[in-house]
């Protein structure tokens, strides 16, 4: 099957001569509008070339000293990666696990920039069967790394040949059927496996007990967040106020890949309605033609909260009874919603169903559907029906 191309230690980003985009510290604060093929800093111009540009729209980080964020994480690998060049021998196999777009595919691919080592990526859909996973493991060199993303969904019988690669280096592979089989036993260089995964419980006690080690990322802080969007504004040659930037982090639900685009949008709307400079109020306005509010919620967040609320009276409701109003399927809304509502407070769960919140009452600016609502803020109508009214 076709692989996806191998990064080597020798690609242009490595040389510590040449500009990388990634790091804002060699940047000025703010980057000139964009005028044609050249970029402008202090009254000069200077001529960008094709690869220069490619590598400044990249927004991924290729160092990991570039890495914003998930200081803890990042301090740990640090360490092992310190450890590991001063031994000469290849990184113990990695787990990073954590909600999408939180940086796991760019960690797994800092990491061999940083050891100086070749990678080979795929996916676990994309692995059906032990002959699909074969290839990367004779073609893996001395040190290199195999980056499996969506390591979760490999089947069962990729998952068991893969055992012995990880442990012992080593592959069984068996040639012929009945009386006539054989067994060849093939010697692999060591590797380091790095996977990566949304879902962490549905990875198998054996295969998560082999990675040595595991690293579990968090939703990015404010300030974090404003940081990445003004270092990657630099990259896309784009100026944008401190004010914007907040705003922009402020609504992209703490993750960065939310953020980046975002910014790629914002970035359009400047260049398209404004003179290309990304103040405060173009970023609200950009935002709000994409029916993003000041607390993160979009179209469909707004239209779920709306459904509990004016249907089934703030709830609870089941979510297939809520998914059938919306004619949205369920698990679009246990996936892509539900999450984030969750995680703000917006919508509680409850043995019987959804409900929401007396915060997203007030953040929508509705009245309560509910009687007398409790102080705590999660009510259940018709648990205290009014004994006084006649029935």
């Amino acid at each position: 099957m076709a692989r996806k191309t191998t990064i080597r230690s020798d690609d242009p980003e490595d040389d510590p001569d040449s500009e990388r985009g990634s790091s804002g510290k060699d940047l000025p604060d703010f980057t000139s509008k964009r005028s044609g093929g050249n970029r402008t800093a202090g009254g000069a111009s200077e001529p960008i070339s094709a690869e220069q540009q490619r590598y400044d729209e990249e927004l991924r980080p290729s160092r990991l000293e570039d890495v914003v964020g998930q200081r803890e994480v990042v301090e740990r690998l640090r360490i092992l990666l310190e450890a590991t060049k001063k031994r000469k021998e290849p990184l113990g196999h990695l787990l990073l696990s954590g909600p999408p777009g939180l940086g796991k595919t760019t960690l797994a691919h800092v990491v061999p920039r940083e050891l100086g080592t070749e990678i080979q990526i795929t996916a676990g859909p994309s692995l059906s069967a032990p002959k699909d996973l074969l290839p990367y493991l004779t073609n893996a060199s001395y040190g290199s790394v195999l980056f499996i993303d969506e390591i979760h969904r490999m089947p069962p019988t990729v998952e068991e040949f893969i055992y012995p690669a990880m442990e012992d280096f080593r592959v069984d592979i068996t040639l012929g059927d009945g009386l006539n089989a054989r067994t060849i036993n093939m010697q692999l260089q060591p590797f380091t496996l790095i996977g990566a995964t949304t879902r962490s419980g549905m990875l198998t006690a054996p295969l998560r007990d082999r990675f040595v080690n595991r690293e579990h990322l968090d939703f990015y802080s404010l300030s974090d967040l404003s940081s990445i969007i003004s270092r990657n504004a630099r990259k896309l040659r784009t100026e944008i106020a401190a004010e914007a930037a907040h705003e922009i982090a402020l609504r992209s639900r703490g993750t960065p890949r939310k953020a980046n685009n975002w910014l790629r949008w914002t970035r359009d709307y400047a260049d398209a309605r404004a003179d290309g400079r990304i103040t405060l109020e173009v970023a609200k306005a950009a935002l709000r033609m994409k029916g993003v509010d000041d607390a993160g919620l979009e179209e469909q967040d707004r239209k779920y909260l709306d459904t509990i609320i004016s249907v089934f009276s703030g709830g609870p409701a089941g979510v297939q009874a809520i998914a059938h109003t919306m004619n949205t399927p369920a698990d679009t809304l246990e996936d892509e919603v539900e999450p984030f509502l969750l995680r703000e407070g917006f919508v509680q769960r409850s043995p019987r169903g959804r409900m929401v919140t007396l915060k997203a009452l007030n953040h929508l600016g509705r009245p309560s559907p509910f009687r007398d609502p409790p102080k705590g803020g999660n009510i259940q109508p018709g648990l205290f029906p009014d004994l006084s009214e006649p029935v």
